[in-house]
């Protein structure tokens, strides 16, 4: 059988070479594919549980820096939001979103609103349009900040637009996910769901454990900008 002279100068079967061959390409592609996988899984390291929020300080609409810490001794909510979003538009069109956000308000809970969208894709606002778009909506949140990088939605691991995480008053992570548990755009599943903020808001108030910590969060992916 003819050989092939492999590197070193041995003279091997074509069949041996083209499994060494095979291997080596494999082994080759395989550390690029779990380098892709690191780089991604760096970018959306989403927070644990139980573990400390991650700190941010971002502009609100308004033009204010608002950083988390600001809030240490209260309960924060994050709400990921895009408003061309349909699954955002579910809670929003009939005042769902805005009446669980003034509850937890009159409970002394802070809302904030993160718009994750880059310049040109769906969802985005400048500050002036944040803030037009607020009044329209009749919305509660304490503020609407702007995430045009993007880097804080990637360092809590935000996917979609509507998510939500809530923060304790030590800072800690207890909540991560869906806003409630029917997975579709139509506002008239609002009130068959279960909402999973209405009940871990009551269990905080309450002093005892969340039922539901992590759920799967659905809707739009975020628009973070490309590259």
């Amino acid at each position: 059988m003819p050989g092939l002279v492999w590197p070193g100068g041995a003279a091997i079967p074509i069949q041996q070479a083209m499994i060494r061959m095979h291997n080596s390409v494999t082994r080759l592609l395989g550390g690029a594919f779990l380098a892709l996988a690191l780089t991604v899984s760096a970018a959306f390291a989403a927070p644990e549980i139980g573990k400390p929020a991650p700190a941010f300080t971002l502009k609100s609409a308004e033009g204010k820096e608002v950083s988390l810490s600001d809030y240490k001794g209260k309960t924060v909510v994050l709400e990921w939001t895009n408003k061309d979003c349909p699954f955002v538009v579910k809670h929003y069109k009939n005042g769902d979103m805005q009446k669980l956000q003034a509850d937890a308000a009159a409970d002394g809970v802070i809302w904030l609103k993160i718009i994750s969208s880059a310049p040109g894709t769906q969802g985005h606002l400048t500050p002036e349009q944040a803030v037009a778009h607020e009044q329209e909506a009749k919305g509660a949140a304490v503020a609407v900040l702007i995430d045009e990088p993007g880097t804080v939605g990637k360092e809590y691991g935000a996917t979609r637009t509507p998510e939500m995480f809530i923060i304790d008053k030590e800072g800690t992570l207890l909540y991560k996910g869906a806003i409630d548990s029917i997975k579709s755009a139509k506002p008239e599943d609002v009130a068959k769901a279960d909402n999973y903020i209405k009940a871990a808001l009551a269990a905080i108030k309450e002093g005892k454990p969340i039922k539901d910590t992590v759920t799967p969060a659905y809707g739009c992916g975020v628009k973070y900008k490309k590259g």
